[in-house]
């Protein structure tokens, strides 16, 4: 229960299509019919008020726009997907087919898939839980074609001059008097198997790829899948812009970002985001906000020289911190990284700290607990502290990781990748024993499942319920302790949070195996935090082992407080004067 109302944002990030997926045992690039597929009604409230008390105040549901896939929904009036140019069985949601349509996969009837999206809005809301879906601007699939008939709504390419390769209107760039060719080596379906039912795609003159890729033959690295959008921009003439007049790409982006935020869904996760100009993003999102204001964007963004740009200029809320945090931790977890670097990730912000979405997985990133990073899911949890609660920005969990899914085996296109896949049909089994048929109590989760569920349950909704790090000010320690012979700033790091009314200490442990550190707190962070220097302070003990302790405020900043670790854990306790 929050005892204040809290500004800090708790996401949870599902992927729509495998959640709650209890088909029998999965095949190997399987069909849907085979493997099966989560649906919409899979987020029943009893599944949505478990997510809420895990600790999330928003859910980011991911493949939930119209994509290319190989099941044939042809006799609902979909077209079918050339399955060469689909990435598994059930294709990437990146590949989007129709901005104006959902998923056929999710609905239990698919006539009426658009219906129950939106009454899974609706549900969403009555749980208490935002909603965030993708939007996703710089690609579309290479068959993209919208059968909504939505009014004001017209599709990409319709009036292109394509003999041209770039032109100002145009929503595709082109590569004149060239076919376009499918990459060498091509197994869309896994291993080395080619769909039986394949024909030839045939594609004339052939579009740019979407990874910026201005060739008929892209290779089978790139996304292959998808074909660029035009936003007035010419690449191959050193990048020449035309942003006026409005370019008409601009315009048809809008009217979609428009019919999804009219179905009341809360915000936009906005993919590669950097790709699209910043200039696109300040006139459409101006223009969004003007109507619905409290809507919130997140950019993913992985170069730091662009931060500034995308959020005081485009006017988004939040960016990924991927290539800032998300590396460093990844790197003290892997036994590679010193954890007094963690500093470095918000001092290199410069001020942008409360505008950093941090997250330890996502769909793009591999399982903590796979064989392909730290293997043991526990070592996540000091992560995942710091994560939460260095600044005020928001924090994501990936569904599954509070039960350490170790993503094994290969399920199709992805192949064996410590990865949740994202191009087929499959099934995530940590989550189908939270899951338990629907009950969501984790009641066949293991032993070691539901205590790190536990976990993640109390850091997340401490966070939440904070002030001091939902609103606070952030004082890292780690200057101070340098030269601390007591502390070991290669496996531990400190900080504080703090407003007026409430001073917090956080200590982690990276792997320790002294069992023991000592923080010095300095006089200046006295100061800071408008806190009298002397006499005597007690330490409540609020998350970790209860280590509660007095001690005086003359010996906090000469010799430190002494606090026990275990190895991949951490200590945080409020200070209060005596």
């Amino acid at each position: 229960m929050l005892w204040f109302m809290s500004t800090k944002i708790s996401i949870y990030q599902v992927f729509t299509r495998l959640f709650g997926n209890e088909s029998a045992q999965a095949v190997e690039g399987g069909s849907i019919e085979e493997n099966g597929s989560g649906k919409f009604n899979s987020f029943t409230e009893t599944a949505l008020k478990s997510i809420k008390q895990l600790g999330a105040t928003h859910i980011w549901f991911t493949g939930i726009i119209e994509h290319a896939q190989a099941t044939n929904y042809t006799q609902y009036g979909i077209n079918q997907d050339n399955p060469l140019i689909i990435k598994g069985r059930a294709g990437s949601p990146y590949a989007i087919k129709d901005y104006y349509d959902v998923d056929p996969d999710l609905a239990v009837d698919v006539p009426n898939r658009m219906h129950e999206f939106e009454a899974l809005i609706k549900r969403c809301h009555h749980c208490g839980l935002q909603v965030i879906i993708d939007f996703v601007p710089n690609h579309v699939a290479r068959q993209y074609h919208s059968d909504q008939n939505i009014p004001g709504a017209q599709d990409f390419g319709t009036n292109d001059q394509s003999d041209k390769a770039f032109d100002p209107n145009n929503n595709f760039y082109y590569i004149p008097s060239k076919s376009f060719q499918i990459p060498e080596g091509l197994a869309p379906w896994g291993k080395d198997a080619r769909p039986d039912s394949a024909i030839a795609y045939e594609e004339y003159p052939a579009k740019a790829t979407g990874n910026d890729c201005f060739t008929e033959a892209p290779s089978i690295n790139d996304w292959y899948e998808t074909v660029k959008l035009n936003y007035g921009i010419d690449y191959q003439d050193n990048n020449k812009t035309y942003f006026d007049p409005v370019p008409d790409t601009w315009h048809k982006m809008l009217h979609i970002l428009k019919y999804w935020a009219a179905k009341n869904i809360d915000g936009f996760r906005c993919d590669m985001a950097e790709m699209v100009p910043v200039e696109f993003w300040e006139w459409a999102i101006k223009n969004l906000k003007t109507e619905t204001p409290n809507i919130i964007f997140i950019a993913e963004v992985y170069q730091p020289e662009k931060y500034h740009d995308y959020i005081h200029k485009g006017g988004f809320d939040y960016l990924y911190d991927k290539v800032g945090l998300y590396d460093i931790l990844r790197n003290i977890l892997e036994g590679d990284g010193n954890a007094s670097r963690i500093s470095d990730a918000w001092k290199s912000l410069n001020g942008l700290d409360d505008h950093m979405l941090r997250f330890l997985e996502n769909h793009d990133e591999q399982r903590i607990a796979s064989k392909f990073f730290a293997i043991d899911a526990t070592k996540a949890l000091p992560a995942m502290l710091v994560s939460a609660a260095l600044g005020r920005g928001p924090i994501m969990t990936y569904f599954a990781q509070e039960t350490g899914e170790e993503a094994k085996g290969i399920s199709g296109f992805s192949g064996d990748d410590g990865r949740s896949t994202i191009f087929d049909y499959w099934q995530v089994p940590s989550h189908l024993r939270w899951y338990n048929h629907g009950l969501c109590d984790g009641a066949l989760l293991s032993n070691f499942e539901s205590a790190l569920a536990a976990k993640y349950h109390e850091a997340l909704n401490f966070v939440l319920s904070c002030p001091a790090v939902a609103d606070g000010a952030l004082y890292d320690l780690m200057f101070a302790n340098y030269e601390n012979p007591l502390m070991n700033t290669y496996k531990s790091f400190a900080w504080l949070r703090y407003t007026k009314e409430e001073q917090i200490l956080f200590v982690c442990s990276f792997g320790l195996t002294e069992g023991k550190v000592s923080v010095r707190i300095p006089k200046h962070a006295f100061g800071e935090m408008r806190l009298v220097a002397i006499g005597d302070y007690q330490l409540e003990s609020l998350l970790g082992s209860n280590d509660s302790k007095i001690i005086k405020a003359e010996t906090l900043f000469s010799k430190g407080i002494e606090i026990s670790l275990n190895p991949w854990d951490y200590q945080v306790y409020r200070m209060q004067k005596q």
